[in-house]
């Protein structure tokens, strides 16, 4: 077994007023060349916007982009027709393929919105670009990793152009959970959204992460009630 940690207090940080942004990976004017990416798994950002503020029309491609709410909501517009809220609750995913622009925004006026945004490398290029987006609160099963993401579209939750596989859960002080690995050639990247918890002999609290390389299973302990996210990606070029 390999393992990276990142620490909350290592990550990129900006503050733009409007804007309060971490990131664990290289993003923007953050860079640092140990921690360009995590296999597939490209950016990890931890993103706070202020009310009635956001990030104007602007391109992408050749990226799989998923947004998770954690506190608030957030408006969507693109140019594939798509426009509405994504909820506290919510996850969204667009294919940004051979082309798309959107916005994102602050759908309150009178409080912050918090939100995850992921950038997942695709394993197919110049896609048509695509959006989805679902409540993942009806998912949610107390104490076991329950599945928002996959690869398949007739999977629970939403899908992308990529061989991984996203779970959250919601652990009770004293509680574990195990997750089993979908490919030999994968890893996993847990995000500790809220609270403490034990893995692999580590302790990880609030907004560290840890990519884990050359495992087949994992086994997470809650030292407290905590939040967690863990993606699945593929880290080497088999897939």
């Amino acid at each position: 077994m390999k393992k990276t940690i990142h620490r909350n207090d290592t990550r990129g940080h900006a503050a733009h007023g409007w804007l309060d942004t971490c990131h664990t990976f290289s993003f923007a004017n953050y860079y640092d060349p140990e921690r360009l990416q995590f296999g597939a798994l490209r950016v990890l950002n931890d993103d706070s916007v202020q009310p009635g503020m956001g990030f104007g029309k602007h391109p992408h491609d050749n990226m799989e982009i998923i947004t998770i709410p954690l506190f608030g909501d957030l408006e969507h517009k693109d140019s594939i027709g798509n426009e509405g809220v994504i909820k506290e609750g919510d996850v969204q995913v667009m294919s940004a393929g051979k082309g798309i622009f959107h916005s994102e925004k602050n759908h309150n006026r009178d409080k912050e919105v918090k939100f995850l945004q992921i950038w997942v490398l695709p394993n197919k290029q110049d896609v048509e670009p695509r959006y989805d987006q679902i409540s993942i609160r009806e998912l949610s099963v107390p104490n076991q990793f329950y599945q928002i993401l996959s690869p398949n579209s007739e999977d629970q939750g939403v899908w992308i152009h990529q061989y991984a596989w996203f779970f959250m859960a919601d652990l009770e002080a004293g509680k574990s959970a195990s997750y089993k690995l979908n490919g030999d050639h994968h890893g996993v990247y847990l995000f500790v959204i809220e609270g403490q918890v034990k893995l692999v002999g580590e302790v990880l609290n609030k907004r560290d992460g840890i990519g884990l390389r050359e495992i087949e299973s994992v086994t997470v302990e809650a030292s407290e009630d905590s939040c967690l996210l863990l993606m699945e990606v593929p880290v080497s070029k088999k897939d």
